[in-house]
C-alpha cells in the first residue's frame, strides 16, 4: 500500500458540458500523467467510437479531443491509500473537490466511470454538486466481461 495524491490535472474549459469520472488513475496512467493510459482500457476506444472520430494517441490529441466534444474529464479520488491500480485495495479516501470544475464549466451531465467511481461520487460528491451521476460500465481491461461493442453501445447515451 501507498500513499498517492493524484498527480494528473483535469482536462476541462469553460464549453465543457460532460464530466466524466473515473476513481484514481492506474499506476500506468500515473507513469504518463494522462488519463486512461494502460493500452488495454478501451476509454479512449469507445470514445472515439461514440464520436465517431479517428481514436486519439497523443495526450495533446486527447486532450484536444475531450474539449472539442465538450467533456471534461477527472476522477472522485484526489488521494488515497493505494495498493498499485487496484481499485479494491483503496483505503483512507480524500475526495476530489469538484466544485471548482463546476462553476467554471457548464457541466450538467455527470458520467462515472465503473462502480468503484459511482460508489466514491454518490458518497462525497453528489451532495456537493447536487448533479446526479449515471454510472456506466468500466472501459478498464479488469472488466472483461464487456466487449468493446458492448461498451461503445453503453457509453453512447452520453451524446
Amino acid at each position: 500500500m501507498a500513499y498517492i495524491e493524484h498527480p494528473i490535472r483535469p482536462v476541462y474549459d469553460e464549453t465543457s458540458k460532460i464530466l466524466i469520472l473515473g476513481s484514481f488513475p492506474s499506476v500506468k496512467s500515473r507513469e504518463q500523467m494522462f488519463f486512461y493510459g494502460h493500452p488495454r482500457n478501451r476509454f479512449w476506444k469507445v470514445m472515439a467510437a461514440v464520436f465517431a472520430e479517428q481514436e486519439p494517441v497523443t495526450i495533446e490529441e486527447k486532450k484536444a479531443f475531450l474539449l472539442r466534444n465538450h467533456i471534461a474529464v477527472w476522477d472522485v479520488i484526489y488521494s488515497c491509500d493505494i495498493q498499485g491500480s487496484a481499485d479494491s485495495s483503496i483505503r483512507n479516501v480524500v475526495p476530489t473537490d469538484l466544485q471548482s470544475i463546476i462553476a467554471q464549466t457548464q457541466i450538467t451531465q455527470v458520467y462515472c466511470n465503473g462502480k468503484t467511481s459511482g460508489a466514491y461520487y454518490a458518497k462525497y460528491q453528489y451532495k456537493n454538486t447536487g448533479i446526479e451521476a449515471t454510472t456506466l460500465p468500466s472501459t478498464s481491461p479488469a472488466n472483461a466481461a464487456w466487449s468493446l461493442e458492448k461498451l461503445v453501445e453503453a457509453w453512447s447515451q452520453i451524446v
